[in-house]
């Protein structure tokens, strides 16, 4: 087939049967880094040496947000992950391939976004593996400001914060932490984390010739998920600082006690056909916004690390960060998608 692109409302695909892309590219995944990890069950990607006894770490969720979830697999993140079809929760029987292969007997952490589908996959499969005697915390990420207010955080959907979040999960279960202390700093990690996003056009599911949703040329619509779930509002294409400044002030009202005198750490998510030179011109805005707002930026990171297939947007993502934060994001790591050392 021909390059990406669009053409006639639709987007060209470097595919094959559009109903084997998931199998097809995570043979491909794992084939160009068989060094860090290996497909151990259809749909289940695992680290390729396991680290023996300490607490699991799986993550999971639909397939079309590449690096998430495979690209996170590896030392210091996630031992196991479970990919589903396109935009789809993985099915319980994956996930529970899962479990079993990051189980090692100290317990199972599992870490996803908060979206209906995967809670209840996800939830049926951690019933299955306590019958076999595997005990499994659940950590649901819930970090998009957009999609429910402060007062009701537990509804929020997870977006580009499940990377911080699965970033100090895998270090604390990676320096042994017993199962109880791994599943606070999820949580704690998850309290921390705000994102909000901006999308610019839509993007296609293989297969079903249709966009996910109609977005006129000039228009945006900010705080948009990335399934193409509602934002809070559409308008005119703004200039990046006056998104920056939309998405910041948003996550910033959002943080009890603000940011000023804080340490964070800044993360700006390119959505799949944002250019590096984009993501870097919201990045600038960004900082300055929450420097003026008087954060300190400790720790920062640019790039695409949960995309929506070829969707244009972006995300800003802040954690506001303590000595047990900071240090776990600065913990070693290697996975094909991430390096810290």
């Amino acid at each position: 087939m021909a390059t990406s692109g669009q053409a006639g409302g639709r987007y060209k695909k470097l595919i094959n049967d559009p109903f084997a892309v998931v199998d097809e590219a995570l043979e491909g995944f794992a084939s160009a880094h068989a060094d860090l990890v290996r497909l151990a069950a259809p749909r289940v990607v695992v680290r390729r040496t396991p680290a023996p006894d300490k607490v699991g770490f799986v993550v999971g969720g639909g397939s079309g947000h590449e690096p998430a979830f495979a690209g996170y697999v590896g030392l210091g993140m996630a031992d196991a992950a479970a990919c589903g079809n396109v935009f789809a929760s993985p099915p319980p029987d994956v996930v529970l391939e899962a479990i079993r292969a990051a189980s090692s007997g100290r317990g199972v952490v599992t870490g996803y976004g908060n979206y209906a589908g995967d809670v209840l996959n996800f939830s049926l499969a951690v019933e299955l593996a306590a019958a076999e005697g595997i005990e499994v915390r659940e950590i649901r990420v819930s970090d998009d400001v957009a999609s429910a207010p402060r007062n009701e955080a537990e509804k929020r959907r997870g977006i580009a914060g499940d990377i911080i979040v699965f970033k100090c999960v895998g270090a604390a279960a990676e320096r042994g932490d017993p199962l109880d202390e791994v599943e606070r700093i999820a949580r704690k990690a998850n309290a921390a984390t705000r994102s909000m996003g901006v999308a610019l056009s839509a993007c296609e599911v293989p297969g079903s010739g249709r966009l996910t949703f109609e977005l006129p040329a000039d228009e945006i619509e900010i705080g948009m998920g990335v399934h193409g779930e509602p934002g809070i509002r559409r308008g005119p294409l703004e200039p990046a600082d006056e998104v920056a400044r939309a998405l910041v002030q948003t996550i910033v009202a959002d943080i009890e006690g603000g940011v000023a005198g804080r340490p964070i750490a800044l993360l700006v998510n390119g959505l799949g056909a944002t250019a590096y030179l984009d993501q870097y011109i919201v990045y600038r805005a960004a900082r300055r916004l929450l420097e003026a707002a008087g954060a300190t930026v400790a720790r920062s990171y640019v790039g695409e690390f949960i995309t929506s297939l070829e969707m244009s947007g972006a995300s800003v993502t802040v954690t506001v960060l303590d000595e047990e934060l900071t240090a776990l994001l600065d913990a070693p790591a290697r996975t094909p998608r991430m390096v810290v050392w």
